[in-house]
């Protein structure tokens, strides 16, 4: 990773992340007690740090697609509406979209139907098949290692690929964007929790966000550029 090249933001991103797990690991191995009852909580510092990254990511899109709108195509404009509408879904799931802050009550459907018995989706339950497993364990990490190692491949060899990208204005990642979600990912088999993807989803928040500020095909969001 070329230090020379990160943006102030993402070393500031990149700094957070580095403690974020320091800490993590350390506590997860000297006291997991404290790792899961306070460190990566519910309703905690962590879960809710989550939700403000991807509501941030939610709130750029639609203020890129507010400035730009008269200015850039139709597939532009669905191609970040797309993203900010996947971002306060993302953003309002994390938080059960603020029943535990208001406190809601859940409906008796999602009492029996959630694995939690929150008002959300990503912790219902099909039969006997588990949504977030499968959809946001299995299925997600597919997306990602395209999104994150191939899409940079292709976008940059074939130029079809690169005019379909930037045509619906999808964000590609940099380099240091993917290094460091392989090293976050990894270093996962140094806590030993269950409670370890709250911190790893924090770490998604963290990198997704410095990938919309600043990614490589920036671009795209700029006002001459269809």
């Amino acid at each position: 990773m070329n230090l020379k090249a990160l943006t102030s933001t993402e070393i500031l991103g990149y700094s957070f992340l580095i403690l974020l797990y320091i800490l993590g690991i350390y506590f997860a191995n000297t006291d997991p007690s404290y790792f899961k009852s306070t460190y990566a909580r519910e309703d905690g510092f962590i879960e809710y740090a989550t939700a403000v990254m991807l509501l941030y990511i939610s709130v750029l899109c639609f203020s890129r697609l507010f400035n730009l709108w008269s200015v850039k195509s139709a597939l532009w404009r669905l191609g970040v509406l797309g993203f900010a509408i996947l971002f306060l879904f993302g953003a309002g799931e994390e938080i059960s979209w603020g029943q535990r802050i208001f406190g809601i009550e859940s409906s008796d459907y999602f009492i029996e139907n959630n694995a939690q018995q929150e008002t959300n989706l990503h912790n219902m339950v099909v039969g006997e098949t588990k949504i977030n497993k499968l959809i946001f364990s299995q299925i997600l990490t597919i997306v990602l290692v395209i999104y994150l190692i191939l899409l940079p491949i292709l976008y940059r060899k074939f130029k079809n690929i690169k005019n379909l990208v930037d045509m619906f204005a999808v964000p590609l990642p940099r380099w240091n964007h993917t290094i460091a979600f392989l090293l976050v990912t990894g270093l996962l088999i140094f806590i030993p929790s269950d409670k370890k993807w709250e911190v790893y989803e924090l770490a998604f928040g963290i990198i997704f966000l410095l990938i919309f500020l600043n990614p490589f095909n920036k671009f795209i969001y700029n006002k001459n550029e269809r």
